[in-house]
């Protein structure tokens, strides 16, 4: 599905009008009746039927103008407000004004602070409340009028139902400077705003659904839009049953090189993240120190014993093993508990210049390139980064506060400037292609912020390029399956004390769902 800017919305909806010959008043009742859809469901589960709407003058204003009017037909009982001067209407939104007066039910004006209290009586009144006050074209800061609406609003206790996006919220970044409706329920007209996927306004959003207003296809379906929140209607093709005639060797052969002394579990769940997303064959080459270890945990995964340096970290010595070995493999995942010697750098670098295939880089491997980012440029063969806003910070020289501000244009950016296919980890991770289209995954939970989780990621995308899947492909299905495992993992035994192990666990019955879809 894809996501939008303001500006590429108003794009669309303006071409909508222009070249389909579309009138506004049209999208405008379409918008509304889908917002009544979405009112009389949420009526439903409460019993009742009081309705307030609050209105703006713009367009956004125009749509509840549209609801009210719809409700009131109904038989509901309704009250609706317009926030601003009526000389302040956008012409679609006079057009439903002037039809509400007709059938006498203008909406009360409020245009002063002491109108407030009015609304404040209604929403008393009320069960549930119609936000239709500010939509995309809003930026910045509610003007003085419209914060105290929005503070009556949350503090009435009262269910919301916000047109497009929760008054308040930027559309673009989702940021909330001073007073913002706090929806239960939010219905974007169209596409998706991207201001939905970003905190705060995601929490703002409440549970979002997309509305078909009647845009064409040709317009929502964009090839020029290239960003898009992950589905499972775009994962699940990827997983269909395999051939009956078919071997290990069909499925690939993934490498993953890390593992020091302490950390050797991360190997040890990047591994088997991999076997459970399906890869053929899997093998961990770790210091030799550390072989038992895995071989006495995994009994399914090959392992490659490499040399070692004092501390019990892969040592230089094992190039011309890991050269011999890359020669074999499908794909290479570097990183997971290699541990920030200085002898990892090198490694690192090593493997990106001599691999013949995908490498995914992952956590130490990280810390290593963050060392030198131009080993990335020019490389011969795809590279896939899993980092964490820590670690970008480490990569790209900006803050995490800067980096989590715009996630979605910090990950494009650098997936763009350094020619890779970038995983910014965290709540709702970004998958950024080379090509500057990104992917916006909203599976998982926060009982999936736990030790090893990102390991298990590493190997699941890793699987999914031994499979034969691009590894832009793989990376924006991993995160899918990853997040869906992670829910499968907290039904069972709930958020705190979830395990990264429980996480790979279910990703065989998350493939199993796609398979039988």
């Amino acid at each position: 599905m894809k996501v939008v800017s303001a500006r590429q919305m108003r794009a669309i909806d303006q071409l909508a009008m222009s070249e389909f010959g579309i009138p506004g008043i049209v999208l405008m009742e379409n918008a509304g009746l889908q917002v009544v859809e979405a009112v009389r469901t949420a009526l439903q589960g409460l019993n009742k039927g009081a309705v307030v709407v609050v209105c703006g003058t713009g367009n956004n204003g125009g749509d509840g103008m549209v609801v009210a009017r719809h409700l009131l037909q109904a038989g509901l009982h309704v009250e609706s407000f317009l926030v601003g001067e009526e000389s302040g209407l956008t012409a679609d939104a006079l057009t439903n004004y002037t039809i509400l007066r007709a059938l006498g039910a203008v909406p009360r004006p409020v245009r002063r602070e002491e109108d407030l209290e009015g609304l404040a009586h209604a929403l008393v009144r009320s069960d549930l409340v119609v936000d239709a006050l500010f939509g995309t074209g809003f930026h910045g800061q509610l003007p003085p009028l419209a914060a105290g609406v929005v503070r009556v609003l949350n503090a009435s206790g009262r269910p919301v139902v916000s047109v497009d996006i929760p008054s308040g919220v930027d559309a673009d970044s989702g940021r909330v400077a001073g007073e913002a409706v706090q929806a239960t329920w939010t219905v974007t007209l169209g596409l998706p705003k991207r201001g939905l996927f970003a905190e705060p306004g995601r929490s703002h959003a409440g549970i979002l659904t997309v509305a078909d207003i009647g845009l064409p296809r040709r317009l929502t379906e964009d090839p020029e839009l290239r960003d898009h929140v992950v589905t499972e209607d775009m994962v699940a093709p990827l997983f269909r049953p395999r051939p009956a005639a078919t071997h290990k060797g069909d499925f690939g052969h993934v490498l993953v090189v890390g593992g020091s002394v302490g950390m050797t579990g991360a190997v040890i769940m990047a591994s088997h993240a991999a076997l459970c997303s399906g890869a053929g064959l899997v093998t961990a080459a770790v210091p030799a120190s550390q072989q038992p270890l895995v071989e006495g945990r995994l009994v399914e995964v090959m392992t490659l014993p490499l040399a070692e340096n004092g501390h019990g970290s892969v040592g230089l010595e094992a190039l011309p093993a890991l050269e011999n070995m890359l020669g074999a493999v499908s794909v290479c995942a570097v990183g997971p508990g290699m541990g920030r010697f200085d002898e990892a750098h090198a490694v690192v670098r090593f493997i990106l210049e001599r691999a013949g295939v995908p490498v995914i880089v992952d956590a130490d491997g990280l810390n290593a390139v963050a060392e030198d980012v131009e080993v990335l440029k020019n490389r011969q063969v795809p590279i896939v980064l899993t980092p964490h806003p820590g670690e970008m910070a480490r990569l790209s020289g900006l803050s995490v506060a800067e980096i989590q501000a715009d996630r979605l244009e910090v990950a494009r950016r650098y997936a763009v400037e350094w020619g890779v296919t970038l995983v910014l980890k965290g709540h709702h991770t970004v998958v950024a292609t080379p090509r500057g289209e990104t992917f916006l995954n909203l599976t998982g939970n926060p009982g999936m912020a736990t030790a090893g989780s990102g390991d298990v990621l590493c190997g699941i995308i890793a699987g999914g390029v031994a499979q034969g899947l691009r590894p832009a492909v793989a990376a924006m299905a991993g995160v899918y399956v990853h997040g869906r495992a992670g829910d499968l993992a907290r039904e069972q035994r709930g958020e705190r004390g979830l395990l990264a192990m429980d996480i790979a666990d279910r990703v065989p019955e998350v493939l199993r769902q796609f398979e039988t879809a």
